[in-house]
């Protein structure tokens, strides 16, 4: 939909379609079954569940709210309906699905706009099927509008900073630190990217990780293990590709800052080594991941990178931060070179304006990115940023680096 459509669509008021795209269990009781699926928020019987639709205004406006429901296992509901804080209750009624009036609010300014659905009263099993939401307005709209890549948009989107070192650099170095409060389930910060593959830390449902992957090659060829670390769990996997990944589950704290070293080389003999290591402040040592030989590949590094991305699409409105600072590179002379220029891209959830919560930049003498929780004040993609040189080269001897 392109920006002139929004305005049309917008001062006519229009549906936003099915909310699977745009909309999250955000207050999920134990027990509860609600669940969002292809035709909307369904099995909705539990009172104390609250069920959160996004969309995002581009301008100060006044907005009207209908709600697209019908009954199933009902004949009579009240449900709440609060739309940026202003709560409405709405009445529901019959098997035939409609638009039921909400109402209206003041938008202030460009922004998320949060609209909450939770139950009141039922006569039956349920408060009702919800499929889609009436928004009227004169501002321009922006939601997820795809369906074919609706999972990706309640994700949300990834957002990246690409950094430039010299030819032939053999060891990329980064720093990584998550604010407290930031490292909420499902959050991936990845601190040293390559073309084919990433390194960095995890927040799974039950546990945290230290992740090294790398594909296969692009003609097929499988990778194989070379070494791995104490502890390290290896296992292939799928998803942006085929290949393997290393694994620590490591318990590391939001807060601290943690190191991390790839080196990538060629063996000579037509194959590439990609190794990883990462530091640790609680021990105060390196510890070693893996090694990988990646065939009918001849590189060093190249694409080097970070990003942050949400990897479960049920915490989509979650929101996470990330800052990495003090890259270097060395190359294969042994000359340490600091990188200090990075240039902010994202996703195709981002570049095609299906979700716009996401920034990164400059904070505090290190670059920053963020993603997820529906907040206003974006930051355009694609721009470069430069942050002041610290001068501190690492003091690691990558002779000396673990490789068990």
């Amino acid at each position: 939909m392109t920006e002139d459509d929004c305005k049309l669509a917008a001062e006519q008021g229009f549906e936003m379609g099915k909310i699977k795209g745009n909309a999250f269990i955000t207050t999920p009781p134990t027990g509860a079954s609600e669940n969002i699926n292809a035709n909307g928020l369904a099995n909705w019987n539990n009172a104390n569940t609250i069920t959160s639709v996004y969309f995002r205004m581009a301008s100060a406006s006044s907005v009207t709210i209908g709600l697209n429901a019908y009954l199933a296992g009902s004949n009579n509901s009240t449900v709440r309906v609060t739309v940026n804080g202003t709560t409405f209750t709405v009445q529901l009624a019959g098997t035939t699905p409609k638009i039921y009036p909400v109402g209206t609010v003041n938008v202030t300014a460009a922004s998320y706009v949060k609209v909450d659905l939770q139950g009141v009263s039922k006569d039956g099993g349920y408060f009702g099927d919800v499929s889609g939401l009436s928004v009227t307005t004169t501002s321009v709209l922006n939601y997820a509008n795809d369906s074919a890549n609706y999972y990706w948009s309640r994700r949300g989107p990834s957002v990246h900073m690409n950094y430039t070192v010299p030819a032939n650099t053999e060891y990329f170095y980064n720093e990584v630190t998550v604010p407290v409060g930031q490292d909420v389930a499902g959050s991936y910060f990845m601190v040293a990217g390559f073309d084919g593959g990433y390194s960095g830390i995890q927040v799974r449902e039950n546990d945290r990780w230290i992740l090294f992957s790398v594909w296969d090659a692009e003609n097929g060829q499988k990778t194989t293990l070379v070494s791995r670390g104490a502890g390290v769990v290896v296992d292939n996997f799928g998803g942006e590709g085929t290949g393997w990944q290393a694994y620590l589950v490591f318990n590391w704290v939001a807060g601290s800052t943690y190191k991390f070293i790839t080196r990538i080389r060629p063996d000579g003999v037509g194959n590439t080594l990609y190794s990883a290591w990462f530091f640790t402040p609680e021990s105060n040592t390196w510890r070693y991941l893996a090694t990988f030989k990646r065939p009918s590949t001849n590189t060093y590094q190249s694409g080097t990178h970070s990003f942050l991305e949400n990897f479960l699409d049920t915490r989509g409105f979650t929101g996470r931060r990330v800052q990495y600072g003090n890259q270097w590179a060395r190359n294969v002379n042994g000359t340490w070179s600091e990188s200090t220029t990075s240039r902010f891209t994202g996703d195709a959830t981002a570049t095609n304006a299906q979700r716009m919560d996401y920034a990164g930049g400059l904070e505090s003498g290190r670059f920053y990115l963020r993603n997820g929780g529906f907040f206003a004040d974006y930051v355009p993609l694609n721009q470069t940023f430069n942050r002041p040189a610290t001068g501190q080269q690492p003091t690691v001897d990558v002779n000396a680096l673990p490789t068990t």
